[in-house]
Order: structure tokens, then C-alpha cells, then sequence
């Protein structure tokens, strides 16, 4: 997301000498990605962000996959998903590709020991349940029912919640996560038909810095490895930063949906993208105008992606038997579309509640033994009269 942001202090120029005006050097971090070319952000460290004390052996997370190749519509009760106290524990990927890797979580525990880093993808996580605040060492933001939290690839972050009722969906991407650019200038501005706009985005604040020394756990997951590394000194020891590469977060209800007189298609709902899949936002709005208008989605053919919605509230109008936390995958190859009844149903209706978050993804989804501990296996079937 391109906007410039600053917290904390900074020295007048790049890459010059900066004290704490006690004759201490603060030490200079650049944090960027896509090599040079992407979006960056400079850091400020009390202590040099490089001491290693220790360095366990490796966990193996990668997901075991149960269907390397699928032609079928799955249903999954997102909900069923087993809770676990620790909010890495509770990840479980669902659905993946060489892309990205779709997750479910439940995590109880109200905070955890250590500091995680997700070292190969950037991270979308939305919050179906629960409260709480993303501390970073870039600064912290506080989250709600609905948000979309925003970690780019390689940031130090833990999760905090008010409560131990607590749901999460989650995209990783290889790839990094951006605003659509068919909504950006070229200059990266939101333009004015945009669903949402800059003063939308919420970005860090309340910057943390420890100068502390001692031992400090960060998990840094890399190819499908967990390792954990003892730091000598407190991650979050940053005085000052600027750039455009940090957390942020957008909250789903201030989506402005785009309406028209008749049925219009997915890409108006989009609301994040990469080179490799997009990210969608179906809120409540008013249903399509012109006197005969068939509001419900026409049947499509799924021919370039796997289509997956996550149901988050209310009524979808397309479907029967669906409600919150469950999740449909239509693969590519077979045409989909509204369910027996639901075309019918939405002639003259005025307006839709529905909530929910989609993900198509350009390469086939894997299926992973967590999915069908929680799929109803019936699902491919509903469209029988």
C-alpha cells in the first residue's frame, strides 16, 4: 500500500550518522522487498537487529496434502476447525498452491512468549472473531470484527486478544499483496471510484522501543520450516522509521460497494490483488435497478481460477445452507452458479446483508487433510432439483 508513513525519530537524512546524543550509534535497518525495486521502509535500532544467541532445530509445518489434483465443490464448516491456545498452533491450512495458502485459525491464548516472522510471504489476516492489537516493531494496531490486517513478508509482529473466543481466515502470499491498480492512479493514489480510499487505511501507531538485553524467542517460518532463533536483544527496539512497507489495516464495512442496473461482475468487489490471485469484499448493499433485473449471479464457468468464499454474516443470496464460517471451493474446469431457488428468490428483492471474503486464485488448490476433517462431502451435489 503506498502511502509514506513515519513514526518515532528519524535523522534528517538517509544513511548518516544518528546518536541518541549520548555518543550511542542507533543502527540503521533498510526492510524492503522485491529486492531493491519494492516498496521499503528505513529502521532505527537501539541495538543491531543481528545477534543470534541460539538456534533450534527446525519444525516441519508444511500441510499435508490429501488431494494433490480436485474437480470437486467442497463445502467446509470453517467453524469446526479445532482451537488451540497458541495462535500459531491454531493455524490450519486448508487449501494451497504454489501461491499462497489458505488458513483457518481458533486461537484461544490471550498472548504468547515469543515474536513470529512469516520470512517467505506476506500475510492477510481477517478477523471473523475477537479483539485485540498487532504489536510489531513498526508500531501496533488495534483490531476488530472485520478487519483485514496487512503483514508484509519478513515483519516481526505478535498477536494480542481480548478474549479466548477468537476466529481467524488467512491468505499467505509468495507473491505481495497490493491495492487493486484498476482503483490506483499512476502515482499508486486511490482514484475517486474506488470502493475505498486512503484515509480508509489504518497504519501503525503507539511505536514500541525496549532497549532490553536478554533472550528473546522469534519463530521465523521459512519453506514450510519453523525455526526458532534466540535474539539477544528485544525486537522491538526501533526509535524512529519512514517509508511505505509496513502493517496496516482495513476494516471490510468501510467497503463502499459499486452498484449497477443489472448483475456486475466479481472485479467490482475486489479489494486486494497480486499477480497470482485476488482478494474480494461482498458486503451489504442495494441489489441491481432496472425492472427486470435478475439480482443473483448468472451461472459462469470457472475456466481460469479457483473460486473460494469465505462466508463471514448474513444471507448469501445465491446459496442454500450456508452460513458463517463456512467456506466453498469451486474449482477451475466446471461451470457453477446460484443454488436451485435462488435466482427465483432474488427477483424484486431490494437489497443483500451478506458478508463475506473471496479468493481466486489463478493456479488449482491443493486439498489438505484439516479440510476434509471438515468438509460435508455433499456439497457437489446441491444442485440437483
Amino acid at each position: 500500500m503506498p502511502i509514506y508513513h513515519s513514526l518515532g525519530k528519524i535523522p534528517h537524512k538517509r544513511h548518516t550518522v544518528f546518536k541518541n546524543g549520548k555518543d550511542r550509534f542507533y543502527y540503521e535497518q533498510l526492510f524492503g522487498t522485491v529486492g531493491f525495486d519494492g516498496m521499503s521502509s528505513l529502521l532505527y535500532h537501539v541495538h543491531r537487529p543481528t545477534q543470534v544467541k541460539a538456534l533450534k532445530k527446525p519444525k516441519d509445518v508444511s500441510p499435508k496434502i490429501a488431494l494433490e489434483k480436485n474437480m470437486r465443490s467442497l463445502r467446509l464448516h470453517g467453524f469446526k476447525t479445532t482451537p488451540a491456545k497458541d495462535h500459531l498452533d491454531a493455524r490450519k491450512a486448508i487449501l494451497v498452491n504454489s501461491d499462497c495458502a489458505i488458513i483457518l485459525a481458533a486461537p484461544q491464548a490471550k498472548s504468547v512468549d515469543y515474536f513470529y516472522k512469516n520470512a517467505d510471504c506476506d500475510e492477510m489476516i481477517f478477523v471473523h472473531k475477537g479483539t485485540g492489537r498487532l504489536r510489531s516493531l513498526l508500531g501496533t494496531l488495534d483490531f476488530k470484527y472485520g478487519d483485514y490486517l496487512i503483514i508484509p513478508r519478513g515483519m516481526i509482529y505478535t498477536m494480542e486478544f481480548d478474549t479466548t473466543d477468537n476466529r481467524l481466515f488467512i491468505v499467505e502470499s509468495h507473491r505481495p499483496i497490493y491495492t487493486p491498480k484498476h482503483y490506483r492512479n499512476w502515482f499508486g493514489q486511490l482514484l475517486e471510484h474506488s470502493p475505498f480510499c486512503e484515509r480508509d487505511i489504518r497504519r501503525p501507531k503507539k511505536l514500541e522501543t525496549h532497549d532490553e538485553q536478554g533472550d528473546f524467542i522469534v519463530k521465523v517460518k521459512k519453506q514450510g520450516m519453523l525455526y526458532d532463533f534466540t535474539y539477544a536483544t528485544h525486537p522491538f527496539d526501533v526509535v524512529g522509521w519512514d517509508g511505505y512497507n509496513y502493517p496496516y489495516a482495513f476494516s471490510i464495512h468501510d467497503f463502499e460497494p459499486i452498484t449497477g442496473r443489472v448483475h456486475l461482475p466479481p472485479p467490482i468487489h475486489q479489494t486486494f490483488e497480486t499477480d497470482a490471485f485476488v482478494i474480494c469484499s461482498f458486503v451489504p448493499r442495494l441489489y441491481d435497478y432496472h425492472p427486470q433485473a435478475i439480482p443473483a449471479p448468472y451461472n459462469h464457468s470457472n475456466i481460469d481460477a479457483d473460486e473460494v468464499l469465505y462466508y463471514v454474516d448474513g444471507d448469501f443470496m445465491s446459496r442454500n445452507d450456508i452460513g458463517p464460517g463456512h467456506i466453498s471451493l469451486h474449482p477451475a474446469g466446471i461451470p457453477h452458479g446460484p443454488h436451485p431457488g435462488a435466482m427465483e428468490r432474488s427477483i424484486g428483492q431490494k437489497e443483500t446483508n451478506e458478508l463475506a471474503v473471496m479468493v481466486d486464485t489463478f493456479k488449482p488448490l491443493m486439498v489438505t487433510e484439516e479440510a476434509l476433517k471438515i468438509d460435508d462431502e455433499k456439497y457437489w451435489k446441491s444442485w440437483l432439483e
